[in-house]
């Protein structure tokens, strides 16, 4: 999280809860409810915290409350003292892969920048079960990590949300949109997302990528695994090392954190094999990544696998730098590196890894 905004919460928490403690609702106890029913026990995690009423609300099973200032945790247990408290950040949760049943977030995630909530729900989604149940309150309007002007704690920021935006993260970070509400309060717009987990992978990308990555779409075997390319006889992370592209193997949030490299997929739904998807999901992926380079602005854009760039884009396509771009991005081109593609050596994977690096300048 922002370190000016949890700089107010550590020097001001008790004044916050005292400030806030009337605007509290029945909503987390109904959302625990729901989830309760469906599985027992369940294990719950509520990210950003605060004083922990909401934790309290989510109780009846294991309770995780998780909040980036710690004088925030100091008063989890006068509300909820069966919870488990852990100082954390949104970016990088503490717990195990699938190890969430389900995540409650109330205006916890408002306050980060809009180009870093893919990641922070990449890491969301790395955490939670598939199937799992997300509660996800944010702010609906336009501004990019700014102040509100009449705040009455001054120094925090805040980004707020169009409609459009919104859904793409949340479906390129792997969950499904089952319900949303919006409500204006005062001058702001509250927004209340119910999502649920899918089994894919999510992207991971961010700001300021020197080279965006983008897959065909997730295997169920990558999808379980949390990691794209992740077979043993898939060749893509050799090949990766060896082009000076990744460091890390199959860690695909080091590669975007450390090494500027993201990674996404033309299409978001897992299959055993690429060819079962269709044409028209290859398009509207074509689409998405397209409007995912445009607001993002990688230096360039590496396609890996020519069938869905042959459907979507050019039928004639080969490997090498193409015509077409994607969001007005630069695009390379190059074979895919399943085990199935045998007969495209690694060194040639490498080489053209290390052609799109070159392209991102």
């Amino acid at each position: 999280m922002d370190d000016p905004t949890v700089t107010v919460y550590e020097s001001r928490a008790a004044e916050w809860a005292s400030k806030r403690a009337a605007g509290v609702g029945p909503e987390a106890e109904k959302f625990a409810g729901t989830i309760r029913r469906r599985r027992a026990p369940a294990r719950i995690v509520d990210l950003g915290c605060g004083p922990g009423w909401h934790s309290a609300q989510l109780g009846g099973g294991p309770v995780l409350a998780i909040d980036a200032a710690r004088a925030m945790l100091e008063l989890v247990p006068d509300h909820a003292p069966g919870a488990w408290r852990v100082q954390a950040d949104l970016a990088a949760l503490p717990v195990r892969p699938r190890s969430i049943d389900a995540a409650w977030a109330s205006k916890s995630y408002v306050h980060l920048a809009r180009r870093q909530m893919p990641a922070a729900l990449a890491e969301l989604h790395r955490a939670t079960a598939p199937d799992a149940r997300v509660s996800l309150a944010l702010f609906g309007g336009d501004m990019e990590h700014g102040e509100f002007p009449r705040d009455d704690f001054a120094g925090r920021r805040f980004s707020l949300w169009p409609d459009d935006l919104l859904d793409e993260v949340v479906t390129g970070a792997g969950f499904q949109i089952e319900s949303s509400t919006r409500r204006r309060k005062g001058d702001t717009i509250d927004l209340r997302l119910r999502l649920r987990r899918l089994r894919t992978l999510p992207d991971y990308v961010g700001p300021d990528m020197r080279l965006l990555l983008v897959g065909l779409n997730p295997s169920l075997y990558a999808a379980d695994r949390g990691v794209g390319f992740a077979r043993p006889g898939n060749r893509f992370w050799p090949a990766a090392r060896a082009a000076g592209l990744v460091t890390r193997d199959r860690d695909p949030r080091h590669a975007l954190l450390v090494h500027g490299v993201g990674m996404t997929d033309l299409a978001k739904r897992a299959t055993t094999r690429a060819d079962e998807l269709t044409g028209d999901e290859y398009r509207g992926g074509h689409a998405r990544v397209a409007r995912l380079a445009a607001w993002l602005r990688p230096r360039a854009v590496c396609v890996i696998g020519l069938g869905g760039w042959r459907v979507a884009v050019n039928r004639r396509a080969v490997p090498g730098v193409q015509t077409e771009s994607l969001g007005d991005v630069p695009v390379y081109l190059m074979p895919n590196t399943s085990g199935l593609n045998a007969r495209v050596p690694l060194s040639e994977l490498a080489e053209h890894l290390r052609s799109a690096l070159d392209l991102a300048g």
